[in-house]
C-alpha cells in the first residue's frame, strides 16, 4: 500500500521524537561520570555502524556518500553538532522539561531566520506569536532573579543552532537523500568529539563547581560494562532519529512536520518525573504553555499562508 508522504513525514517525526527523547534522559543520566565529548563520540561510532548496516544498504550502498554539496554537508553537521553540545551541557545543570521547553523556541527562530535569510514574509500575527514565545522564555529563564540559572542560555544557543539546521536542510533537501545527512552528521560529531578529547580529555581542566563545564571537561574513563547497554542504546537511537527525522524534513511539508516535533514536550515531563524525580513550577509550566503555544500558532499560521499563496486566482 501506498503511503502519503503527510503520513510517512508524520510517523517518521513523531518516531524520531520518542528516539531523540530516550537520548537525551540517557544522556542525562550519564552525565554525571562520564565527559560529554567522550559519550558523543562513543554515541555516534555506535550511530554510524548502525546507519551502514541498517540504513545505507537500503539507500543505495556506498554511492548514497556521493555528494557535490560536501561544504554544505559540513556545515549543516557543525549545526547539528553545536545544537545538541549546548542542549546536552544544558541538561547537566537544569530539570529536562525546562530544557526542553526552552529549546522549543526554535520554531519561532526560524520563522525569523526565514525573514532574514530567504525573504519571506511574515504578517502581525506570526510576529505576535515570535513575541508571545520570547516572553514564554523570560518567564521560565527569570533573568535577575535567584531562580535565574546561566545554563539555561544553552538550550538557547540550542535552538539557534537547531533553526539554521533547518535552513540547510530546506536548500539541500531536494538534492541529497536523508541516508547521505544522517552519515555526515555523525561524521562530524565524530570528528569534533575527537579533537575535543585529544584537546582536553585527560582532565586537566575537569575541576570545576559547575555541571555544566564538568560535564565538558571531565577526563575520559573507559564505561563501567553495567553502562555498555546504554551507549549502545544511545548510538542505535540517533542513527535511527537522524535517518528519521531527516526522511521526515525531506517528504513533507517543514509546516507540517514541525508539530509533530512538540511530543517531546510531554515525554520530557513524564521522563524527568519518572526517572529523575523532577516537577516544574507552575511558572515553567505557565512559559511553557506560551512557547508551545505559539510556536504551533507560528506553524499553523504559516501553512495557512502557504496555502493561500498556492491557491489558483479567478478573474472577476
Amino acid at each position: 500500500m501506498t503511503r502519503s508522504p503527510q503520513f510517512v513525514g508524520a510517523a517518521c517525526a513523531s518516531a524520531s521524537v520518542v528516539f531523540f527523547s530516550i537520548n537525551d534522559v540517557l544522556i542525562k543520566f550519564l552525565s554525571g561520570g562520564y565527559a560529554l565529548h567522550q559519550v558523543v563520540l562513543f554515541r555516534s561510532l555506535i550511530g554510524l555502524l548502525v546507519i551502514a548496516v541498517m540504513i545505507l544498504p537500503f539507500s543505495g550502498g556506498l554511492s548514497a556518500l556521493r555528494t557535490k554539496r560536501l561544504g554544505m554537508h559540513l556545515f549543516r553537521g557543525l549545526c547539528v553538532v553545536v545544537a545538541n553540545m549546548t542542549f546536552f551541557l544544558g541538561l547537566a545543570a537544569m530539570e529536562l522539561a525546562t530544557a526542553v521547553a526552552i529549546f522549543f523556541i526554535s520554531p519561532l527562530v526560524i520563522t525569523i531566520f526565514s525573514v532574514v535569510f530567504l525573504g519571506e514574509t511574515v504578517g502581525p500575527r506570526r510576529w505576535a506569536a515570535i513575541v508571545a514565545g520570547f516572553i514564554g522564555v523570560l518567564i521560565i529563564l527569570r533573568p535577575g532573579t535567584d531562580a535565574f540559572q546561566v545554563a539555561s542560555i544553552l538550550p538557547l544557543i540550542a535552538a539557534v543552532a537547531y533553526a539554521g539546521i533547518h535552513m540547510i536542510t530546506r536548500k539541500i533537501g531536494g538534492t541529497e537523500s536523508a541516508a547521505t545527512m544522517a552519515v555526515y552528521i555523525q561524521l562530524t560529531f565524530i570528528a569534533v568529539c575527537a579533537l575535543i578529547g585529544l584537546a582536553v580529555g585527560d582532565g586537566r581542566f575537569g575541576d570545576q563547581s559547575d555541571p555544566s563545564l564538568r560535564f565538558l571537561l571531565r577526563a575520559w574513563e573507559w564505561p563501567a560494562h553495567a553502562d555498555y547497554w546504554i551507549f549502545a542504546l544511545l548510538g542505535f537511537g540517533v542513527g535511527v532519529a537522524g535517518y528519521l527525522i531527516s526522511q521526515a524534513y525531506r517528504v513533507a511539508e517543514a509546516a507540517f512536520v514541525a508539530p509533530f516535533e512538540y511530543l517531546a514536550m510531554p515525554l520530557a515531563i513524564i521522563w524527568g518525573y519518572l526517572v529523575f524525580g523532577e516537577v516544574p513550577d507552575a511558572l515553567t509550566f505557565l512559559g511553557a504553555a506560551l512557547i508551545v503555544g505559539s510556536g504551533l500558532f507560528a506553524l499553523w499560521r504559516e501553512t495557512r499562508v502557504a496555502k493561500v499563496a498556492a491557491a489558483p486566482r479567478t478573474r472577476r
